[in-house]
């Protein structure tokens, strides 16, 4: 393992009123089915956001299956590889999320110190700091927002992703978000694209952190999901 103690990596992200434009601009709110205009005055409700706080849309309404391919490195687009069909069955375990259509993440971080770790480390380690690991959705999103987050040997983990089988234990694929060398089957049209993988529970990697996350905050008020509707519970509450 890297030494604990080290610096962990962050990243500076724009303003969440920004965040918005680009999920507008990519049609993530059409994939969400949540109109733009309320896109925009959710992020202007949630506070002024940036530095380490990430706007994200619940998996339940934008699946990994539908994010990865708008991520794009060196021009490549994203994509999942072709032995994780049931991506999308990967959801959040034993992680807090709102019960509402968009939410902040605060906190983010990449998590290098955490390079050569198993997930089976890294997670009890995560919890005692106080952290949550990301969703694979947040992930994406983090990407998305910042293409430079994901360099090469400089990739992520998101572990608060799990599939349970049907007898209620978990799967032993962790999903990653990492840079595709464009060997096996990814094909070698899609060196340097990014890619949406797994990796075994106990196995470490030396080019894979742990990305995660302070918390997670709705910046609306009422009744969870319901609050875009246009229904009761519409108005927003500042959360600066």
């Amino acid at each position: 393992m890297t030494d604990s103690s080290s610096n962990a990596t962050t990243t500076s992200l724009p303003p969440l009123t920004t965040q918005a434009e680009r999920l507008i601009e990519l049609g993530v709110h059409e994939l969400a089915g949540i109109p733009a205009d309320q896109l925009r005055t959710f992020a202007e409700g949630a506070g002024s956001g940036g530095g380490d706080a990430l706007l994200a849309v619940h998996p339940d309404r934008a699946p990994a299956s539908a994010l990865a391919p708008l991520l794009r490195h060196d021009g490549k687009p994203g994509f999942v590889v072709v032995d994780m069909p049931d991506v999308d069955r990967f959801a959040p375990d034993a992680v807090d999320v709102p019960d509402a259509p968009l939410y902040v993440v605060t906190g983010v971080d990449r998590g290098d110190r955490m390079a050569n770790w198993s997930p089976e480390e890294a997670l009890p380690a995560l919890t005692k700091e106080d952290r949550t690991p990301l969703l694979l959705t947040e992930g994406i999103h983090w990407v998305l927002q910042q293409p430079a987050i994901l360099e090469r040997n400089r990739c992520f983990m998101t572990i608060g992703s799990r599939l349970r089988k049907a007898n209620g234990t978990l799967d032993a694929r962790t999903p990653a978000i990492w840079i595709s060398n464009g060997t096996g089957r990814d094909g070698r049209e899609r060196r340097n694209a990014p890619k949406v993988g797994w990796c075994w529970w106990g196995n470490r990697h030396t080019w894979l952190g742990f990305a995660s996350a302070t918390g997670r905050k709705p910046a609306y008020g009422g009744p969870g999901r319901d609050t875009l509707s246009g229904g009761p519970g519409t108005d927003v509450i500042r959360q600066d």
